[in-house]
Formats: C-alpha cells, structure tokens, sequence
C-alpha cells in the first residue's frame, strides 16, 4: 500500500503530483537542488530533502541519492514526473532492486519504446500502422539512401535513439541525402552518443496526434481519447488541445485501438502516450511511445474529468483501472498553452531572471493553470525555462479558444520576457481558428504570427503618468505615517494653505520621450498636459483619476472605468493592457519651475521626496544657475537650482524633510534687473 511518494522531479510537474497525492492522503517527499531550496514544490510538500547543486546531473538525474533517500526517509513509491529519470530503465530498475514501487510501466517497456528503430519493429509485428521507411541494426549509408531512394522524396532522417529534433533532417532530394545523413548522426552522436538512424517517408501537411492510454497489472487498457499537438516549434510543442478537432467518431475509435494494441504490445501498465501522424486521407502512422506522464496531460483531464496522476498512483498500487472503456466520455473542448521565459523577438532565446511580478488569470471550473513557481522566484539557467501551463475548457472548440485569448490577455509577468504575446497571436489567428492544422503550422503562417504587435504609446500615457503619481504618493503616505508613528510631534507634512499641488514628469517609452504637467484637481484625480517632441503628439487638459491597491491600477478617464495590472521596480513602471506589455521610464525633470503668481519667488518641489541637503543659508546671494538645494525622490537625486540671481530670504525646510509637489522650498528675492 502506498502511503508515502517520493517525488523525483521539480517546478509545476512535482507540484501537480504533490496535490494529487494530498487529496488520497498520501504523504508526499519532495527533492531539491540549491536552486530550488525555496521552489514551491519544496513548499507544498510533507518534506524535503537537499540533493546537490544546481546542475540537473548534480541534483535531479543522481537516481543514486535518490534511491538511498527514499530508503532513508521510509518511502513506498517514487513518482518521477516526466523527463530527467521518468523514462530511465536503470533507474526503474533500482527502484524494483530496492523493493520501492516506480510509478510508471514495466522495465520492459521503457527498454522496448526506448530505442525508436525497435519500437518500430515492435509495432509492424503488432499490426500498428507504420509510416513507410526502413527501421533496420545495418546503418551502411548506401542501404539507408537506397532506402530513400525507394520510398521517394522528401523523406525524413532520425536519430533511433533521439528526441526533441536532435538528430533530425528533412531531405527533399537525393543530391541533398549524403550531407543530411551526415550532419543527422554528428549532431545524434553529440546529443545521445549513438548515431543510428532511420530513415522514413515524409508527409507534407501531417497532423500530431496523440492517443493517452492506460492499463493496469490486470491485462486491462483504455484510451482516454486524442490531443492534437500539430502546433509546434522546432518539434517543440507550444499549444495543444483535445480533442482533435475535425476528427470523426469512426477514426477516433480506429486510432484508440491501435494505441492499445500498441500498449498490449509490450505489456504495458500506466500512463503512456502513443503518437500517430496523421495524414490529409484519414490515414495514420506510429510515430513513437512516450513512456511517461505527457506534458499536455490536463487537456484530457478537463475533456474526461478524470484525474491521471490519480490512475497513476492507482495502478501503480496493484488496483484495477477506475473505469472500463464504456464508462469512459469525453465533454467539451480543452487547450493548453505553454508559458515560456523566452524572447520570441531573439529566436526564442530563453531568458533568465526574477518573476518580479506574476499574476495568472483566476482559477475556476473553466480555467487552470499549473505551475511551480510563485512571484519573487528566479527564473535560472539550469532548468526548462517554462513559468507555467494555462489550460482551459469550455462547451465548444470556438468558446474555448475565445477563452484562451481572454486568459492570455489576463496573464501579466514581469521581469523576464515571455512567449506570451506570441500564445496570443497564434491563438488568435485565422489558421488556428479555422483549425488549419499541420505540424508545420508555425513556418506555414509565419507571416500572420511572427508580426509583432505594438501598442500605441500615446493612448496609455496618461495611465503610466497616473500609476507613477499615485505609487509615489502612496511611498510618502507611508513614509509619514512611520514618522508619525515614531514621533507624531516632527511630522513635517509641509502643508501649504491655497497651493495647488503640481508636478511635471518626463517619462520616455522606448524611444518616445513624453513630458506631463501634472495638477491634482482634487484627490486621487490629475489634470495632464501632455507633449511630446519625439512624436508631435499634444493631449491638453487631460484629466483621469484612479486608485492604486497591490499590483493593480483602477483608472477613471473620460466616465470610463479600467482596470490595470501595474508593475514598479524603481523607476520603471510597467502596465499590462489587453494590447500587451506598456513601460515607462520616469527620467529627471527640469526642476526649479514656478508655480502660480503668488509663487514667484519662490523656489517649488517639483514632486514628493525628501530633502537631501539645502546648499544655501538665509542671506546667500546666488547667481543664476546655482545649486540651491537637493531633493531625492523616486530613488533619484534632483539638484534643484536658482532660476535667476537673487538673495536668499527664507529657507523653508532642512535635511530631512519630506515636501511635497508644488511646495514651496525657499523665498529667493531677485537682484533688481536679473528677474
């Protein structure tokens, strides 16, 4: 009986069996690396045990130290997640060698779906369709060409022991074979250091898909239906989605039986996934067995409400699958999208840093998304660069997909660079709408999703310089109220009776620079003059109003009301739109303006901040030009200098003191002529 798993993996896949094994009352072991001492997955679970540095082949792949762990800390069952050791004979048969339950298939199984070119020969004896091609141990390069030759071209080379396209060629001609052949097994030997190959007919407008399968120890298996994984980038999968659409009811039931029969083949007993390519004519071909857990999982979760890692644990647990093929259906229409730290602008290169701001669409019936990391977690360069997988569920293909738009439009991260806006334009496409799907879809439609979209500065302006005001204004608050809480006797709240408050701010998004003359009208609410001299763009008594609560700005503008998720890290201020992704800078400002008449000789602040120093005394004559006095406020130091040459006649506050936009600071006379 299983009563306690040791969870061999890490970020949102450790996470997902954590809950899981919470909810049957299974305690749960979680291990970590250095980099993920404070990783949620270490959080949620019962325990946690250190297993080294950071380093994948330091940490999570010493199947070693994780067995010996496992003894030490009294555990039944390891669940490996998927990749790292899910899919490591060895280490599955250690796990057995040690009398711990491996949750996952037989030794057997892994070893049999392990190499590509025996799987094949595997499925052709089971009678699972097989796309043409030769699968044979006789690598001479002139049986592998004469191969091709026979099949026709284009044809595709893969490396028997690969995965994830290494090893993979596209051949379009017999005067291009040799050098493919060649480069195919360099590029094998490197990744998985074997260079067998095979070689296959290539279908030109094929569909991925897949069939999730599972058995048990009692020789039972269903089919819990098809995703369709077409959507891919360099065989990487980016958006899937269940079930297949365009696929009738008498083709589903011919590719789920193939699948079993392909699961029978090797006596199967778990999760597995068998892929199919599938072709214009209805025809399908074994493309390959994954002998694990599928990242795409949820999707046939949220068409079948069944729980997979449950089943998992189930069968693993000697008990008979929970439902017969019968009791099985499926319900409406699922996608999942996969969120990356990439830059799709800089051929998708991951990017690293901190999750300063991670805000996901709510959870509901509708809408899940699983992930293994919280914001202030870093993103680091040891590990998939993937921050989470938003999955949702609706009536039909069409309300799922306006589903999936709408939660991607809600997703906002901040500090790294995502694939967010590349989900969205993908989802959003006519192709993907029409279910144009191929697994070349991203090269056939670059044109319609590679164009970035851009988000017209001039129309958030306004908001960025409100968020800017009210975060400033929001650090004064509080910073009064600890002084006032120390010693309410030396609040200086440098209040001014009949001044109105103004600031003015130069913000500059990418190259635009924008100046904005603020005067708050009333609390909370600004009056705005905007200009630009970058882009000629003049917006007049502008006035908008709003509140600010944590990472989340409440705008009012012309009797509408929005709301926004907003992001500061220091000086940069960041708005998320339903357009996308808005910053601004906020630069130093020409300071020592005037304010109103009554003002005239007096030197104003021009913003909320404190003052730094005061440079000159009651009495000090000055030239034009001259240091008076520094302020530092949002981080940045502001040299407030003379407007004209003149004798200081009042001082009006000291090192120390908040002040705020629009106060006057000191009384400066002017020498009579210089005015």
């Amino acid at each position: 009986m299983i009563r306690k798993i040791l969870i061999a993996n890490r970020g949102e896949i450790a996470c997902r069996v954590i809950k899981t094994a919470k909810l049957m009352g299974i305690s749960t072991l979680a291990v970590y690396s250095d980099a993920d001492a404070n990783a949620l997955h270490v959080k949620m679970a019962d325990e946690a045990v250190r297993l080294g540095p950071a380093p994948s082949k330091d940490s999570y792949l010493k199947s070693d130290l994780i067995i010996e762990i496992s003894k030490k800390m009294d555990v039944d069952a390891i669940h490996p997640g998927y990749g790292f050791l899910s899919e490591n004979a060895e280490f599955a048969r250690a796990c057995a060698q040690n009398n711990i339950i491996f949750i996952g298939p037989t030794i057997e199984a892994i070893e049999a779906m392990g190499s590509k070119s025996a799987a094949k020969q595997i499925m052709e004896e089971a009678g699972v369709p097989l796309v043409p091609g030769y699968h044979g141990d006789d690598q001479d390069p002139e049986i592998i060409r004469e191969s091709a030759n026979r099949m026709g071209y284009p044809v595709l080379l893969k490396a028997a022991a690969g995965g994830g396209g290494k090893g993979m060629r596209q051949v379009w001609s017999a005067e291009e074979f040799d050098s493919a052949l060649a480069a195919a097994k360099r590029e094998s030997m490197s990744s998985f250091n074997d260079d067998k190959m095979l070689v296959e007919k290539y279908l030109t407008e094929p569909r991925h898909v897949e069939i999730q399968v599972f058995c048990d120890n009692h020789k039972q298996g269903v089919y819990l239906f098809e995703r369709d994984c077409s959507i891919q980038r360099r065989h990487q999968k980016v958006i899937e989605e269940a079930p297949a659409p365009n696929l009738s009811h008498a083709l589903r039931e011919q590719m789920g039986e193939a699948a079993l029969k392909a699961a029978f083949a090797i006596n199967y007993s778990g999760a597995g996934t068998v892929e199919f390519l599938l072709d214009t004519d209805g025809s399908f071909y074994f493309m390959e067995m994954n002998t694990r857990l599928q990242v795409e999982h949820p999707v046939t979760e949220m068409i079948t409400g069944e729980d997979l890692v449950e089943w998992q644990i189930r069968v693993a647990n000697n008990e008979p699958l929970p439902k017969s093929q019968e009791q099985l259906s499926m319900r409406g229409h699922a996608f999942e999208a996969r969120i990356y730290a990439e830059d799709p602008n800089n051929e998708f290169l991951p990017a690293t840093g901190t999750l300063s701001m991670l805000s996901a669409p709510k959870e509901s019936a509708n809408v899940r998304v699983d992930t293994g990391v919280e914001q202030g977690d870093e993103v680091s360069i040891y590990y998939d660069p993937m921050i989470a997988k938003l999955i949702v569920w609706d009536e039909s293909r069409e309300k799922a997909l306006a589903r999936l738009a709408t939660c991607l439009e809600d997703y906002a991260i901040g500090g790294v660079v995502t694939n967010i806006d590349y989900l969205k334009r993908i989802a959003q496409s006519s192709p993907f709408k029409k279910a144009q799907l191929t697994t070349d879809f991203i090269e056939r439609h670059e044109a319609v999703i590679s164009t970035q979209s851009t988000v017209p500065t001039s129309q958030f302006i306004a908001e960025l310089t409100l968020f800017t005001l009210l975060s400033h204004k929001q650090a004064i608050d509080i910073a009064q109220q600890a002084t006032f809480n120390q010693d309410p006797w030396s609040l200086q709240d440098n209040y001014r009776s009949n001044i109105v408050h103004r600031e003015n701010l130069t913000l500059t998004i990418g190259d635009d620079v924008f100046t904005v003359h603020c005067e708050e009208i009333e609390a909370g609410t600004w009056a705005l003059n905007i200009s630009s001299p970058t882009t000629a763009i003049m917006q007049p008594n502008l006035v908008i109003g709003g509140t600010l609560s944590t990472g989340e700005l409440h705008v009012q503008r012309e009797g509408i009301k929005r709301s926004y998720k907003v992001m500061h890290d220091d000086l940069l201020y960041v708005l998320f739109t339903k357009e996308g992704l808005v910053q601004a800078k906020l630069m130093e400002n020409d300071l020592g303006e005037s304010g109103d008449a009554e003002q005239a000789n007096s030197v104003v602040a021009p913003m909320n901040g404190t003052v730094v120093d005061v440079v000159v005394n009651e009495g000090s004559l000055v030239n034009k030009g001259d240091l008076l006095i520094i302020v530092e406020a949002m981080k940045m130091e502001h040299a407030i200098k003379a407007p004209y040459a003149g004798v200081i006649k009042e001082c009006f506050f000291k090192k120390g003191d908040l002040v705020s936009g629009g106060v006057p600071l000191m009384d400066i006379e002017a020498v009579e002529g210089e005015k």
